[in-house]
Formats: C-alpha cells, structure tokens, sequence
C-alpha cells in the first residue's frame, strides 16, 4: 500500500442517490422493478397483464380487477411516510459504517422520534431475518462477548443488566475475514453453543476459540473444535488466532458507544444484526441499498404488535 494511502470501501454518494431516488416517483418505480423484476404478477391471480390507475398509484389486474399497490402486503404497507423517506432511511443504514440512531433519523428525515423509531427498526428486523438461517463454514474464530455495562459491586460474567452473545467470524485459509455472526445466547452453556452450532455451522468446519469449555459442544454439531487457551485480557485479543472475531468485537463495540446512548435488551438482537448485515455486504455498499430493498417488498407487514414480538423472538 503506498505511503499516506488507506483503504476506503467506497459507497453511494449523496448526489448520486439523490439523483437515482430523490422523488416518489423514482422510488415507486425502483420498488416496482424490485418486487415484480420480470413484470407485474397480480398477487391475487397471478395474472401479468394491468391498467395503473390515473387517480391514484394503483395497479389493477386485467383478469379479477383486484387492485393493489407497490407497496401493499410489503415492509412498507400502509405507510403514511413518502417512499422518499424511506430509500433515504435506507441509504443512511446501509452506507453509515457505525450506523444511525432513531434520534439522528428523525432530524434528517423530518418525522417525528416515534415514527423514525418504528421505520429503523423495521429496516433492522429485515436485515437481521435476512441472514437468519446462513451458515457459516471452513475456518471459523468463535468469542464469548457482553453488550450493557458493569453494575457496581456485581462480578463481570454475573452482572444481570449484561446480554450475552457470540461474535463469529468465517475467515479464508489464510485468516482472512469473509462473513460474520453476531448472535444472542440464553448464556454461555454447552447447550447454548450446540444449539448455535447445529442451525448455523456447516458440519466439518474448524471452529478455533479460547479456553472457554463451553465452545467444545460445537463437536456435537460435527464441527472440529481447537480451544486455544490464551489467559485472557491482552495477551488473548492479541493471539493470531483470534485476530478477526477480536478486531470485529472491538469495531462494534465502539461503533454501539459512538452511536448510541443505550441499547435496551429486548432488541439488542437487531442492533447486532444491522452491524452483522453491513459487514457481510462491505464489498459492494451502493447495491445494499436496492438489496435491502428487495428484501423489505418481500417481507410482510410488520405494525407495531409483531413489530414488538418480533424484537423478542426472532
């Protein structure tokens, strides 16, 4: 690399997104490429011929005359919001390495505090379903971590305002970084891990990590297990090993602290999402935007209600 060089992952500029999605009508039809790439298919009859209405942006089958929109039956279903908004709300998710906050949202949006809330956390709830279920193979560096702070007078590991989970990280042969997993654990327990390991580790893999006993359980999953121990504190964030899951804790957490005041328990699930989303996608910024796109014209409404059961339970 040469001198005064660094390395810059470039993204979407702000003209350049003005300029692809800076009114409705762009947005309306960047959606319509998205849910219908090959053409309008009624959702009703599966018919593919339509008229689109003058009055207002409605489409209606030929065949039953069912009438519906862009956005009907999507992440975005009844929104009173201009889609404007929204491609802008995903612009800032997507191209914003350390994220957004509700409160950052609602000034630059113009909407009040709630209705940004509810719009990032859709957003969020879409990235996080979205890499649900991905497995992840070959070399692989796993680490026990906390979100929330130390309460006076309560040991680390046994604090209660503390969230556990796992940071894991797919790396080439050569130790290079190529997916992650931010996920949630009931604690650090054999059954918790084996659990993780059986819905989201590809049988075979090599999973290294420190002198944590619990780690081991992977085996059960048919993953090899190389427990490494290290001491803990520096020497351990220091062990070539551990380069990558230790590097990638370490960006978050300092992203989380720059970003936010406080993360509340029932929805750390999708913070760590929105972070584990942008890193596997880091390769190509400006296609995030119409990738999460297409993602939320295929997820099905969410109102508050699920909206709030959803923070819980997946």
């Amino acid at each position: 690399m040469a001198k005064n060089s660094i390395q810059f992952q470039p993204g979407l500029s702000l003209p350049d997104f003005l300029s692809r999605y800076g009114s409705q009508s762009q947005c309306r039809d960047a959606l319509f490429a998205l849910r219908w790439p090959k053409g309008f298919v009624c959702p009703q009859c599966g018919n593919t011929t339509y008229c689109e209405l003058n009055q207002r942006p409605v489409y209606q089958c030929h065949r039953c005359h069912h009438q519906t929109s862009v956005t009907a039956g999507t992440l975005f279903a009844n929104t009173k919001v201009p889609l404007t908004r929204w491609f802008l709300a995903l612009y800032r998710l997507t191209q914003e390495k350390k994220g957004v906050s509700a409160m950052a949202l609602s000034r630059e949006l113009g909407v009040s505090y709630n209705t940004a809330w509810s719009m990032k956390h859709k957003l969020m709830q879409t990235m996080r379903e979205r890499d649900l279920g991905k497995q992840l193979a070959g070399r692989i560096e796993m680490d026990d971590a906390y979100l929330g702070g130390e309460k006076a007078g309560v040991p680390g590991r046994g604090s209660p305002n503390k969230i556990p989970f796992i940071a894991v990280v797919e790396t080439t042969d050569d130790k290079h970084p190529l997916r992650i997993q931010l996920r949630l654990v009931s604690g650090f327990r054999s059954y918790a891990i084996e659990k993780y390991a059986q819905a989201n580790l590809t049988p075979g893999s090599a999973v290294w990590s420190d002198g944590l006993a619990c780690f081991a359980a992977v085996k059960q999953a048919g993953c090899n297990h190389y427990g490494m121990i290290t001491g803990g504190g520096r020497k351990a964030a220091q062990s070539p090993a551990f380069k990558w899951v230790n590097t990638v804790l370490g960006n978050l957490k300092n992203s989380l602290r720059g970003t936010y005041h406080a993360i509340s328990a029932k929805y750390a699930g999708r913070y760590l999402a929105e972070f584990e989303y942008r890193f596997n996608r880091r390769f190509d910024l400006p296609a995030m935007i119409e990738r999460l796109a297409y993602v939320a014209v295929r997820t099905p409404p969410l109102p508050a209600r699920l909206l709030t059961i959803a923070g819980t339970h997946g």
